[in-house]
Order: C-alpha cells, then structure tokens, then sequence
C-alpha cells in the first residue's frame, strides 16, 4: 500500500506518536481496509473484525502539519513564519531529487550533495529556508519524513568527541574508495603535508611529496598544520558531513605537495623570488609523474600587498598557466592554477571593522589566468557554549568576514577578480555589536597535522581555494578530455549568485554600480553538478578549438573570427513567447603575459592577444553584423557599419570586458526577443603578439574554450528536445559547435 512511517516522538507521558505518510494511489486501498474492518465478518478464533491490529492502532486522522514531523524540542520550532534558518529535512532517499525540484521552484536553497548525509534508508538535506516555505515543501512533496534544526558543525568533533577522533577518521578512511596512482591530482603549494593522517596517507603517495629545497623536509611544519588542512579540503572538502554519515565516498583525485616555504631556521623566502620558486614547485611533480593530469592550489599571498597590476609572481604564474615558462617546450601542457585571493586581518573590535571593499585581493592573485578564490559563507549558527546569544557577523550567503575583493581596482585596466566564492566560514558578533571573534562552529572542518588531533576547524579563503581545486579535480577526473581552460571555464560558468548578492544588484545604479558588486562576490558560488550536467531546462553547449589571432601578410593585421549559430529553433522562441530566458556565455583562454615597460599597466601591452564575445543584435541583419564584428568583412577595415547600440538586457555589457582572460555575462529577457540573435562571434582584440617583430610571434596559434547555456525558470519547459532536434547534444554536457572560421 506504500504506508510509511515518518517522524516518530514520546511524550511526557510516555504516548509514542508516528507520523505516517500515505501516498494518494493508496487511498482506495486505506479505504477498502476500513470498510472492511467496518463490515467485514469476524474472526473464527476471537470473534474479532478483519484488520483489528491495524485500524484499531488509528486513534484520528489529520492533516500533518510541520509540528508532527518536528522531531527537536517543542518550544525550539520557530513560531514565526518568517524565521529564516537552516532545516534539515529527513527525506527517503529516492526523494532527492524531488526536493532539489521543490527547493527550485519556490526559490530556496539546498545544500550541494557535500553537505547531505547519507543512511541506507534516510537522506538528511539542509535547507536554507523561512518556515513557511517548509511547511509548503511538506505538501508539495509528500517526501519529508521529519523536520529538524540543522546542527551539524564542526564543534561536535573539535569539543565533543574530541577523545574519539581517530575512530571518526578511521570510520570515514574505510567507507573511502580511494583512488589509483593513474588518478588526476591537486598539487599544493604549502608548508607541506604530514602524510600519515589516515584521509590523506591512501591518495598520497611519498613519492609525490617535495619541496622547492631539500633540506626543509617535505613534512608539515606550520604550528597550525596549514598545509596538513589544505590536503584534507582538497581531497575531501568540509569533512563535517562526511563525518556524520554512512554512505561510501568514492574520491576520483589524488594529492601531490610542494613545501614552498621554508621551516623555522632557515632564512625566509625573498618576496621577489616568489615567480621563480612557483615555477620550481611547478616542474617538480611534473618530472616526478609527467603523465598525470593535475591541478596546482596555492593559498600563499604576499601579505598586504595589492595584485592591482601584474607583479612579477603574478605573471609567472600567467606564464605556467599558457605553457610557456622556461624549460617549457613548443608543446608544453597549459595548467590551472587555482590561487586564494587573500584574507582579512582578524579584527575584534567591532567599531574597528571596515567595509571590505577597502581590502584588495593580494598578489599574486591578480594573475590573468588563474582561478581566483574569494570566500563567502552560509555558516550562521554560532554555538559554542557560553556563546549562545552571540550573531553571525555575515548574513547566510553573503561575503564571507574573512575575504577580500577587487572593488578598488580600477576596472578598465584589471581583470575582475576574484572570479567564484566558495565556502570560507563566518564570524561572531555580540549582542551590543562591539566584540567580534572568531569560531569553530561557523568555520569548516579539515585534517589536521598534530595526530593527537587530527580534526581541526579550517577558514578563510585558504579554505576556500582549496575547495575550488578539489572541484576542479574532480571535473577533470570525470573529463579527462577538458583543457584546463575549460575546466576554469565550466566551474565559472556553473557559479550562481547567492539572494544577498542578488539584492546587491538591486541597489546599485547602471552597469557601474554591477561591476562592484561582481569584484565583490565575483560571478557566484560554483556547483559541481551544474558544471558536469545539463538538465532539460539548462541546456549546455561548448566548443574547444584553436584559432589564430592575428597574420603577417606583408603587414601585421588580424586574421581569425569564429562565428558560430546557436541551435535554438525558432519555433521554440515563439512558443515561449514572453516567457523569461536566460542565456549565458563564458569564453575562457590563457594569454602569455609581457609583464615589462608598459604591460603593468595597459592589458593590450601585457597580453599576447585578447578574444571578445558579440551576439547578433535584435533586427540586426546578418551582413550588417559581420560587418560589425569583424573588419575583415568591411570595404574599408577602419569604418564600421552604422548600428543600433544593443539593449540594455545584459547584466553586466560589453564595457566589462576590458582585461583578463575569462568572460563572461548573461542576456536575461523575454525569449521572443531573442528571434534572429542566432548568430555569435569570436573575435581577437590586440595583444604584444601582433607587435612583436617576427612572424613566429604575429601567426601563432592559440585556444580557447567557449560555454553557452539557454535557460529558463520553468523547471516543466524542455528545453532539450526541441534543441537536440537541431544539433546533435549529448546529454552529459554539449556538443562541439561547429567553427565558420573567416
């Protein structure tokens, strides 16, 4: 009959009450049992109705409500219907997936898959939530077998058990199916890594453990295991759900380490030797397992120093990044590197806090090609005992207290950093708003150095950038097939701002005002799955192709744009009709810096080329574009046709793109307006590569990857059908776009 039992409480008095959930198929049976038990002849032996031990265990029946599936204290459910917190819904576990649905559709948000746990017969979902959104989930899903406060943090591991947490690790260590030495890897630059933690020994072999100098060792030397902690987050993420849960993870990416600074008793590192030492880190692991796929992560910034324009560690990273550092050959592999953008003095006086957009992001975080790491938080409940009134100093979704932006870079010449958030943890504040400290509860949990204690709480954007590494890897691990570029590509493609950071949009005044709030929160928070796959109503479409920027034809002039036709029906624009529609574009590439004479501070100067996205305009006819885009197509190539400026529908427009080298922006509207826009160009911008003497440098080939998403709001529109009618689109992620390269 599919009968379920669900929340199940005593009282006071000792009275057991289950909540049982009856699906609507089975009603008539419910019914027919009734009647049965009603009318039905009795029993030879006991002269008793048919069905007695079932129906006669009935007391009433009701309409549950969220008070018979709350399952905490009485008095700890909020009364107010408005009353935002973190709830964790019990759900059964093939009900995933509905409530990800639900959550959707009326706009809230569910923790990603890292922070669920996972029991053969329940799956625990937090959701960031009012209370009457809760208690409209319990209806629309039938699927909430009971209703909690969230209360899994760190503290419970670092206070509580704190005796236990070697069999806590050791428990999490054999539900790991860890991964072979063929496996991709996150390489972290650090202060090394004591690999005999029973979460890191498995994915770290000695072999892959170095340094930039061999007499500092190539264990973890920091007092607080900084490097120790780096290595749990980037193979396992926040450890505190996976910790807590049953469920067997399977880890698809190994762990490498490079100590690039050195121990107490040797001389410090000299801050100008930073590019160079990066370099070295780099090529050690790559001598050591030169087939493996990897990513390298560094949490290490140059302390109150601004990466406003290139430096030169920023751009010997750009340099690792395209493949052309020395020793690097013709053919040398590009590499992602995933950089932290640097932290926030731990103030406690509250009247001493400033707005963090007077914090700039710290060298050499600035670099063009990584992937900067900035943090934001949902941690919201601090509670360690004694602290029990104290706030949360950011609001669930905001910035995280600990990180820095590029608000005061100015725009036309630096690239936006930092590009995503992940999560860096919060701080508290009193109830009089004058002390602010910082706590385990509203931090992360990590491996730790000292193996008398191997958990330990974990923050800021270290923290941070070690998550993004983590989802880098596992993307690579499941495409071994992407260039780094695109996998750079895919993580900010996947990002979605928070409501908090929405709001801030709200507020703010014309584009200007938009680029400020990016260079705070950058283009939101990643998502593994939106990155891996591509839903009905999240279409997903992407190319990886090679184009030359530039020729030398008896003078240096441009030579490739790439035009591609987006396979969106017409037909289907129609239906839609006035239906919102978002479509999204990130163009992702490296660019070989030339950090010298002017290049720190005209982008042109400093990059070896720059590509631009142009989408056909509404009415805009197809000559006229090309035309447009491309002065190749023009009877005379410094005058370009007379157009109409494009609409205003853009979330960020094409005066954002002025440095870096990823791009990206999204066109929002009505999917009628987007008839006859079906056309998109890729197209080069000037770079030193144009006006270097030599024709090795003017025809050189280079790469880019290019991701485009059509969505609507609409979780019940198919999107993908009518599109794969089309074109050709796997279901996984997309399809290569076919390149008319002119």
């Amino acid at each position: 009959m599919g009968l379920r039992p669900g929340a199940s409480k005593v009282d006071e008095k000792e009275a057991r009450t289950i909540a049982l959930f009856l699906p609507d198929a089975s009603r008539e049976a419910l019914a027919a049992i009734l009647e049965e038990y009603r009318t039905g002849e009795l029993t030879k032996v006991g002269q008793n109705p048919p069905n007695k031990a079932l129906v006669e265990a009935i007391q009433a029946f009701r309409i549950a409500q969220l008070a018979t599936v709350w399952t905490d204290a009485r008095e700890a459910l909020p009364e107010d219907p408005e009353h935002l917190m973190w709830w964790a819904l019990w759900c059964w576990p093939e009900a995933e997936a509905q409530i990800e649905e639900v959550c959707a559709r009326i706009e809230v948000r569910a923790a990603n898959r890292d922070g669920r746990l996972y029991f053969p017969d329940v799956t625990v979902i937090p959701v960031l939530a009012k209370r009457v959104a809760i208690e409209l989930m319990l209806y629309l899903t039938g699927a909430i077998a009971e209703v909690r406060r969230a209360t899994d943090n760190p503290t419970f591991f670092t206070d509580e058990v704190t005796a236990d947490q070697h069999a806590w690790s050791d428990d999490l260590a054999t539900r790991t199916v860890w991964p072979g030495t063929e496996a991709p890897s996150v390489c972290v630059f650090d202060t090394g890594v004591n690999r005999g933690h029973a979460l890191i020994e498995p994915a770290a072999a000695a072999t892959d453990l170095h340094a930039v100098n061999r007499d500092w060792g190539v264990d973890d030397h920091d007092a607080g295991g900084h490097g120790t902690s780096m290595a749990g987050m980037v193979l396992h993420g926040d450890l505190t759900a996976a910790l807590s849960d049953t469920a067997q993870r399977t880890l698809k990416h190994r762990l490498e380490s490079v100590k690039l600074l050195p121990p107490n008793g040797f001389d410090p590192n000299d801050p100008a030797s930073y590019g160079v030492l990066t370099q070295i880190a780099i090529s050690l692991p790559e001598i050591t397992a030169p087939e493996r796929q990897r990513v390298f992560c560094m949490a290490i910034t140059n302390r109150n120093v601004s990466g406003a324009t290139p430096s030169s560690w920023s751009a010997a990273i750009d340099q690792a990044a395209a493949g052309t550092m020395l020793g690097d050959e013709e053919q040398a592999p590009r590499r992602l590197i995933v950089v932290a953008a640097g932290n926030i003095g731990a103030e406690t006086d509250a009247e001493r806090i400033r707005d963090q957009g007077e914090f700039p992001i710290e060298d050499p975080a600035q670099a063009w090609n990584a992937l900067t790491v900035g943090g934001y938080t949902d941690l919201i409940d601090v509670t360690e005992e004694g602290y029990e009134d104290w706030q949360p100093l950011a609001a669930a979704g905001d910035l995280s207290p600990h990180s820095r932006t590029s608000v005061t870079w100015p725009h036309g010449r630096t690239p936006i950093k930092p590009e995503i958030v992940m999560e860096a943890g919060n701080r508290g504040i009193n109830r009089a708003r004058t002390e602010v400290l910082t706590f385990g509860s509203v931090s992360l949990l990590s491996t730790g150095s000292d193996m008398d204690d191997p958990l330990v709480s974990f923050e800021a954007t270290s923290a941070a950038s070690a998550q993004a590494a983590r989802l880098s890897a596992r993307l690579a691990a499941d495409h071994p097939e992407y260039w780094p570029e695109t996998i750079r590509g895919l993580i900010v493609h996947s990002a979605e701002w928070t409501p908090p950071m929405l709001d801030a949009f709200g507020v703010t005044a014309g584009k200007r005002g938009s680029y400020e709030i990016v260079r705070r929160f950058g283009y939101g928070v990643p998502d593994y799955d939106r990155a891996t796959a591509s839903a009905n109503n999240h279409l997903a479409l992407f190319a990886q192709t090679d184009i030359q920027p530039f020729k030398m034809e008896g003078k240096r002039q441009f030579n490739e744009c790439h035009y591609y036709t987006l396979p969106i029906p017409r037909d289907l624009l129609v239906r839609l009709e006035n239906a919102e529609v978002a479509l999204k574009i990130t163009l992702s590439y490296f660019i070989d810096p030339n950090p010298g004479l002017s290049g720190s501070v005209e982008p042109q100067r400093y990059q070896s080329f720059g590509l631009r996205f142009d989408l056909r305009r509404n009415g805009e006819p197809l000559d006229t574009f090309k035309k447009r885009v491309n002065a190749a197509e023009r009877e005379d190539p410094r005058r370009g046709p007379r157009v109409e400026p494009d609409d205003d529908r853009w979330r960020l427009g094409a005066n954002s793109v002025s440095a870096g080298s990823l791009h990206c922006d999204t066109w929002t509207g009505p999917a009628i307006e987007l008839l006859g826009r079906d056309m998109l160009c890729i197209k080069p911008v000037l770079g030193w590569w144009r006006d270097k003497s030599g024709k090795e440098y003017v025809n050189k080939q280079t790469r880019y990857s290019l991701i485009i998403t059509f969505k609507t709001k609409d979780e019940a529109i198919d999107l993908y059908t009518p599109i794969k009618a089309v074109v050709d689109v796997p279901i996984s992620v997309g399809a290569d776009i076919e390149v008319d390269a002119s």
